[in-house]
């Protein structure tokens, strides 16, 4: 038996067997289980593809911003094409795991879904079809051996408490032989009392012995019919559980990048583009473009009629012409101006002249156009602007090469009144209220 008595104490002992009554509903509650760990799995995976839709968009982001960044910086040939390889790398990455999220959530989070609705199947009073049916199942399988062991348990009682009653009656009998006030009768009474407590102990102990056995005749029909029922929510948790390895391997190799061809690709063609910068090519195309490899129209003997012909300043169009190959001789330049196209000097214009020419020769659109003919005009002598004014921070030193661009130290603040022109130039106006020009990509605008 699976319950025991303790006569110390007098309580009951119960195990924690399946066996005993109503112990079942364990079984039986491993069903309503099963649909809650549907819905916990399909929680799990929304939330996992919340997470990666959210990587993706911070990589996309990620990627404009320093794609911008490193555009508009001072970063130049095949190094800032293998820093841009990262950018692209984020991009394609970032396509990688919307595939994920959309396959978690189109794919595995819907077959969980139809599943679970198929597996379990509601009870318009609440509950689930699936539950009940194993519930009654348990039921009515204990329901026989259930009503048995409660007899056998009023039998036990029954015994007990006529045995407490035998050595209750013998312990006063044995007291009152030592008591001398007792007449005869009385200790009649309490020999009486012995002998019809025996009675009573031998009669509940042939009860009690008879129930056990009417018990144990019924135990094994009970354990096969538990048996049966319990087989049967058994297999119904297999199903689930299998289901769930499937959709967990599928998981995993949605998740699982590593067995994606164009996932290696991506690194493969990230690798290449660092190992394609060249160091020598890069520092060769800085002199060419920067450095002692550039044109230079030096000072020549001028014929005073010719130079009388054109006897005005360059404007910064027909100066950035000058280093597009050709050379312009003859010209004197007068007053000022001369002093400050000295041999040697770069000009704000001329430092773009070795970029991508996708700048417009449209005359219209460069500002930095003088179209009097004398060279007397400037064109931040005006005060009116073109452009809604934004406050911009340096991120680098600059020095102005010309009397009309600005000079700054990085940190430090000024106001952008023009936006930026063709050739990266922007105008803008100091704390000091000085007016001048500036490079485009040397400053950011604070947020």
């Amino acid at each position: 038996m699976s319950v025991t008595y303790d006569d110390t104490v007098g309580v009951e002992v119960s195990s924690d067997s399946f066996w005993e009554v109503g112990n079942y509903k364990r079984t039986v509650k491993r069903i309503d289980d099963g649909h809650r760990l549907c819905s916990d799995l399909m929680n799990c995976l929304h939330e996992r593809a919340r997470i990666e839709k959210a990587y993706a968009q911070q990589l996309t982001e990620w990627a404009r911003r320093w794609r911008q960044l490193v555009d508009k910086g001072p970063q130049y040939g095949t190094v800032e094409k293998a820093w841009l390889a990262f950018m692209s790398e984020a991009e394609q990455v970032s396509e990688l795991h919307l595939e994920v999220k959309a396959s978690l959530m189109n794919e595995d989070f819907e077959k969980i879904k139809n599943w679970q609705k198929e597996a379990f199947h509601k009870q318009m009073m609440g509950g689930f079809k699936e539950t009940k049916e194993a519930e009654d199942g348990f039921r009515k399988a204990q329901k026989p051996w259930a009503k048995k062991l409660k007899e056998v348990e009023a039998a036990k009682k029954a015994h007990h408490t006529a045995c407490k009653e035998e050595k209750s009656a013998i312990s006063r009998e044995a007291s009152s032989k030592a008591d001398p006030s007792l007449n005869p009768e009385q200790l009649k009474k309490l020999q009486d009392k012995i002998e019809k407590c025996k009675q009573d102990v031998l009669k509940t102990k042939e009860k009690y012995e008879k129930a056990l056995k009417e018990l144990d005749q019924t135990t094994p029909q009970y354990m096969e019919n538990m048996e049966q029922v319990f087989e049967q929510c058994q297999q119904f948790e297999e199903k689930r559980l299998r289901f769930f390895r499937e959709v967990l391997l599928e998981v995993q190799k949605h998740l699982d990048l590593s067995n994606v061809a164009g996932y290696k690709t991506i690194y493969r063609d990230l690798e290449q583009s660092i190992k394609a910068a060249d160091t020598v090519e890069d520092l060769r195309w800085f002199r060419a473009n920067h450095g002692p490899g550039m044109a230079m129209n030096w000072p020549q003997f001028e014929d005073e009629e010719w130079s009388a012909d054109l006897n005005r300043t360059l404007s910064r169009r027909e100066k950035k012409k000058t280093t597009d190959g050709v050379t312009l001789t003859g010209i004197n330049q007068t007053g000022d101006q001369s002093a400050q196209n000295k041999p040697g000097s770069v000009s704000s214009s001329e430092k773009n002249q070795s970029y991508p020419t996708e700048w417009s020769d449209d005359e219209s659109n460069n500002p930095f156009s003088s179209t009097d003919a004398n060279g007397d005009s400037n064109p931040f002598d005006e005060d009116t602007t073109s452009g809604t004014e934004v406050r911009v921070r340096a991120l680098y030193d600059y020095e102005g090469q010309e009397h009309d661009e600005l000079s700054f130290k990085a940190g430090d603040e000024l106001t952008k009144i023009e936006d930026e022109d063709e050739q990266g130039w922007c105008k803008g106006r100091l704390d000091s209220g000085q007016v001048g020009l500036y490079p485009a990509n040397y400053v950011e605008a604070i947020q």
